[in-house]
């Protein structure tokens, strides 16, 4: 065995060992006595080299095998980088001949986007506050004054 057989169990070592001896006794290699012998041999264990000899004259892998540790794929990030690609941009627009007009005619394309969509969302909140105040009034058909939600 590849552990130190001084080495103590945990429960789930313990667990794992009476799970593979109940497989065994469903697949008919070991009698109720043995099943129930080995299975207590198994709870009590407090080393490795007390459950080594459980499992010895069974088939298969050993179920205290040691723990296989596997490292996490380490993530590579492919492609180019954003910062950079956008210094160079700066860097060409403000070198080039008449490149810091182009740059500006794309800052104010930026900021009338910005501003577009800022009136939009101030139009947006607006009506849903109009509407809200005007569905929780008596008299709407949404409104229901203390029967919520509404039976119908």
């Amino acid at each position: 065995m590849a552990m130190n057989d001084r080495m103590r169990v945990s429960d789930a070592d313990r667990e794992r060992v009476t799970a593979r001896l109940r497989d065994h006794f469903a697949e008919g290699r070991l009698t109720r006595e043995e099943l129930d012998e080995r299975v207590s041999a198994a709870l009590n264990a407090k080393t490795v080299g007390d459950l080594g000899p459980l499992m010895a004259d069974l088939p298969g892998d050993t179920p205290l095998a040691p723990p296989v540790l596997v490292r996490s794929p380490v993530v590579v990030r492919r492609g180019p980088r954003i910062l950079p690609l956008a210094f160079l941009m700066l860097l060409a627009a403000v070198l080039v001949p008449g490149g810091a007009w182009v740059l500006l005619g794309l800052f104010q394309i930026l900021l009338l986007f910005a501003l577009v969509a800022g009136v939009t969302a101030l139009f947006a909140a607006a009506r849903f506050r109009r509407r809200t105040r005007r569905y929780w009034q008596p008299g709407h058909f949404h409104y229901h004054a203390g029967d919520w939600p509404a039976r119908g």
